[in-house]
Order: structure tokens, then sequence, then C-alpha cells
């Protein structure tokens, strides 16, 4: 048994340790808000964070997590609604297709937390998951947004 603290609640699954993190949320837990695109840490679907760390699931082994606390878009805020990427995401009508949401939400939130105030090239720098729709605008506009709202998670 591997015992996991996902979203701050300790969880023991039966897994192979080489399992990606990302098949164990979503098939052993039943977190199925991290999505599966890639799996070669390519397209940033899979986004959790890994101690506040940004971090592309699909190619961490389960066993290689440890005492890391595991945060996934289920857990960043308690209504999913709340936390100032959410609040922002909805205000600039980001998603089209969703799929990269999840990811692309992780990834904004590690950036925001890191660099509260981010520039353009940060933004850039940071956000490296893939949207097939092509939403990089209005990721950016949301980021910004973003990190003018109070924190509430």
């Amino acid at each position: 048994m591997i015992k996991l603290d996902i979203n701050s609640k300790t969880t023991e699954v039966d897994a192979d340790p080489q399992t990606p993190l990302l098949w164990v949320l979503r098939e052993w837990v039943g977190m199925t808000g991290t999505k599966y695109g890639c799996g070669i840490a390519q397209c940033g679907a899979c986004t959790v964070h890994l101690d506040g760390v940004a971090t592309r699931s699909c190619s961490v082994p389960v066993g290689a997590v440890g005492d890391s606390k595991i945060t996934t878009i289920e857990g960043l805020s308690a209504d999913g609604l709340s936390h100032p990427v959410q609040v922002a995401w909805l205000q600039h009508d980001v998603p089209q297709c969703g799929y990269c949401q999840s990811g692309q939400i992780m990834a904004a939130a590690a950036l925001l937390k890191s660099n509260p105030h981010p520039s353009d090239g940060d933004i850039d720098d940071a956000m490296t998951n893939i949207c097939r729709c092509g939403t990089y605008q209005r990721i950016r506009a949301a980021i910004h947004t973003a990190s003018m709202l109070p924190s509430k998670a």
C-alpha cells in the first residue's frame, strides 16, 4: 500500500510504485479532473501540484511521491470556483473545448503563488501547457486578472 496526501486527505492505494501518479489519481482514487493528454509530460493536461510546484503527473511514478502534498484541480478550492484563477478563467471565458483547462489552471495557480504579479514574459515562460483551441491570449489576460484578485484558497 502506498500512502498519499491528496488535497489534504490521506489516501492509501494498492498500486505498483512505477504506476504514473496520473493513473493512480484517475483510476484508483477517482479524481478525474486531472486529464490525460500525451503521456510524455509535453502537453500539461495532467498538471497537479506537488508541494505547491506545478508537476506533470503522467511522468511521476506514484512511488516517487513520498510525503509530498498533492493538490489536484478538485482541491484547488472548496467549491471549484472560488480560487482567483478559477474566477478569472470564468470572467475571461477562457475554456473552449475545456480539455486542457484543469492543467492550465493548476499551472497558473502555481505561477501566481511563486510570482504574484507576473509580466507577460513571465506568463509566457511559465505557461508551457498546450491549448488546442489557442486561447493563449485569454489565458494571459485571466492570469493578470487573477493576480489582482484576493486569494481565497
